[in-house]
């Protein structure tokens, strides 16, 4: 069984995007122990105030990550993987029972020194986001992985 944790920036606040994740992690449930850990966004007024606000988030998440654990942070610069490409990651990373943390920042992003000091950047398209559209993509890209994996017919 596959070990997942989403580390994320800030909360969910609307309900479709609970909802759609709630089901996909309720499909994960046989391949994989899914959990999210929600850290507090840290509150700014003006885009001067970004570097700084990164940083602190940076120091909040880092605090959260499990020791051992492979960590991926979601960022725009990530490579972008097929998936079947992301499957065989999730694989080789996590087959041995090592927990795979996937990283979330908040509205303004990780701070770059996060991002580097991760094992791998991951990026779910070239296009943006909300928060909850970013989760919702990769909860329903880590069941297509473990259908990929588990050889089942979600995935064509």
């Amino acid at each position: 069984m596959y070990r997942l944790t989403v580390i994320a920036v800030g909360s969910l606040k609307e309900s479709f995007w609970k909802d759609a994740i709630s089901e996909y992690a309720k499909r994960l449930s046989p391949s994989a122990k899914m959990r999210v850990i929600e850290v507090a966004e840290t509150p700014f007024k003006s885009a001067a105030e970004a570097a700084a606000v990164m940083r602190a988030e940076a120091e909040t998440l880092k605090k959260k990550v499990p020791d051992g654990a492979y960590v991926i942070a979601l960022d725009k610069g990530g490579k972008k993987p097929s998936s079947e490409e992301f499957a065989a990651w999730i694989a080789r990373e996590g087959e041995g029972g090592r927990e795979i943390v996937f990283a979330i920042g908040g509205p303004l992003g990780l701070d770059p020194k996060f991002v580097a000091g991760c094992h791998a950047a991951l990026s779910l398209s070239s296009l943006t986001f909300t928060h909850g559209e970013a989760r919702a993509v990769l909860f329903e890209q880590i069941y297509r992985a473990m259908t990929i994996l588990g050889g089942k017919t979600y995935h064509y």
